[in-house]
């Protein structure tokens, strides 16, 4: 079995931090339904301005309110503005690799939507994997 992305949401940024909350991150169910991230899964987080790693699990948010809330002891990890990166995983086989297709989402700074992409793996002529990145918008 190998350990590949299942979705990620790319460049979105942080909303809120809410250090007395149980723990999570809050996401808007929009983004969430639209990269296929459920409630309750676990997910790795990069914050690109302070490189902190962390994984934590998804709850949802206010639909359409398009925030990113780290709660718990996440929430010591960013500061409101930071982009993160959001990755979910799955375990497949190998062979599986070329009938996948992660979803991708990009954004603008105010969390809105910039790009829907998606990751393509086949296999060209000598039959060596190939990787591509799909423009869905």
């Amino acid at each position: 079995m190998r350990k590949i992305v299942r979705a990620k949401l790319h460049g979105i940024r942080v909303t809120g931090a809410d250090l007395d909350y149980h723990g999570s991150i809050t996401l808007d169910p929009d983004h969430c339904e639209a990269a296929g991230i459920l409630p309750l899964e676990f997910v790795d987080i990069w914050n690109k301005n302070s490189g902190a790693r962390i994984s934590t699990y998804v709850i949802y948010g206010e639909r359409g309110s398009r925030c990113c809330i780290l709660n718990g002891a996440a929430a010591r990890t960013c500061q409101r503005g930071d982009e993160v990166i959001i990755a979910t995983s799955e375990y497949i086989q190998e062979s599986e690799l070329e009938h996948i297709e992660p979803a991708v989402l990009t954004f603008h700074p105010d969390n809105s939507v910039r790009e829907r992409l998606g990751y393509s793996v086949g296999r060209d002529e000598q039959n060596r994997l190939t990787f591509e990145i799909v423009h869905y918008d």
